[in-house]
């Protein structure tokens, strides 16, 4: 790409990475590269966009993420960037943009020269000649046009199929759900359920489930404890995430035991029991595998 040079390439590396520290949670690729665009002045050439389809400079950013990805100073997960110690480190003690870019690239060679297809590659190999790199934007961008269209079903569905898909899959992992509250107030609880048929055993647990797009605050993490015995387990599922002093009260808890699930969580689980699901509870949010060959590993 020869309208890119190495130190532009780490300079709009650079400028991400400092958008990034400022979000602990991390950001959203399209939000990651709106917000990247407001701090750097594109050129005519950044501006345009490519034969195949695309704008140069979000294909630019991209690609050059790949090896941030793979030197391990960036994660990315179900669309959401976020920066790691490595890359804050990285950030913080490699001013210069070129030097910072090509001690991505480099790392990145050092990695794929572990794989069992490995091929020679050059320091100056350009990055839009990478088969490799192609094909893992091409899985990084459906993957992040999926969680969008899974994120978004979950937000409108309504409140209480919400919280039947939650009983659903308490089914699914083994539980038995003695309890589903119905519309009104449910006093702080939403799902109750057990370890066996009977309710013999313990623990007993306690769900709340919450589809609000804000993040619960500790003090409505602190409101759901107050329903938990000392023998229960509690289970609080919320689409929009936690605050850290909610995440923080739960952890340093002592005697009341809580667990925490957000929309990640929650997917993840979903799909991890998808199998035992009845076809009943699997039509509530319906998923299909599709699979891409993954030349990075």
């Amino acid at each position: 790409m020869a309208e890119i040079t190495r130190r532009r390439t780490g300079e709009l590396l650079r400028a991400l990475f400092k958008l990034l520290t400022l979000s602990p949670e991390g950001l959203p690729a399209r939000l990651a590269l709106q917000q990247l665009e407001q701090q750097v002045v594109l050129s005519e050439y950044e501006q345009g966009e490519y034969d195949s389809g695309g704008r140069r400079f979000d294909k630019i950013v991209r690609f050059a993420t790949v090896d941030c990805v793979k030197a391990g100073w960036l994660v990315k997960n179900k669309g959401t960037w976020l920066i790691t110690e490595e890359g804050k480190t990285a950030y913080e003690t490699i001013k210069d943009p070129e030097a910072f870019s090509k001690q991505a690239v480099k790392l990145y060679q050092q990695w794929r020269a572990t794989q069992p297809d490995a091929e020679p590659s050059t320091p100056e190999e350009s990055d839009d000649t990478s088969s490799g790199k192609a094909a893992s934007i091409t899985l990084e961008e459906a993957e992040e046009q999926a969680w969008d269209e899974i994120s978004q079903y979950l937000h409108q569905m309504n409140p209480y199929d919400f919280q039947s898909l939650v009983a659903d899959l308490l089914r699914a992992m083994g539980y038995h759900v003695e309890w589903v509250a119905p519309p009104g107030k449910d006093g702080g609880m939403d799902i109750l359920a057990w370890p066996d048929p009977l309710g013999t055993k313990p623990p007993r647990i306690k769900v709340q489930v919450k589809r609000q797009v804000q993040p619960v605050n500790v003090d409505g993490v602190r409101s759901f404890l107050a329903v938990l015995g000392d023998d229960d387990v509690g289970l609080f599922v919320a689409l929009g995430g936690f605050t850290k002093d909610a995440v923080d009260a739960a952890r340093n808890q002592e005697r009341r035991r809580l667990t925490l699930i957000d929309i990640r969580r929650l997917y993840d689980l979903w799909v991890d029991h998808y199998r035992n699901l009845s076809d009943e509870a699997r039509r509530r949010m319906p998923l299909r595998p599709v699979y891409f060959l993954s030349p990075e590993g």
